[in-house]
């Protein structure tokens, strides 16, 4: 009896150290940057204001905080994003 028990114990710890580790995670890939907002990185942190004496491609979206958006998502499309201070927080492609 003692023999089998210890047999059991014994069979169930090698099982045990067999299972697999899970992998980590993978990394998030990067969103390529279809619509050029790589370009427009320098306004992030400046004014609102400031985005007036600029032209961007047809279709950017300029969002405010209280401002509702589609869901949608077209990589191609230019989103600037600023918050109530009135600073632009976000320029991405979504």
């Amino acid at each position: 009896m003692r023999l089998t028990a210890l047999t059991l114990i014994l069979s169930a710890t090698l099982l045990a150290a067999c299972e697999p580790v899970p992998a980590p995670p993978a990394a998030p890939v990067p969103a390529p940057d279809t619509c050029g907002a790589e370009g427009y990185q320098g306004l992030v942190g400046q004014p609102r204001t400031a985005l007036s004496a600029m032209t961007f491609p047809i279709g950017t979206r300029l969002i405010g905080p209280d401002d509702m958006v589609t869901a949608d998502f077209r990589p191609e499309r230019l989103n600037i994003e600023y918050g109530r201070g009135g600073r632009i927080d976000t320029v991405s492609c979504y």
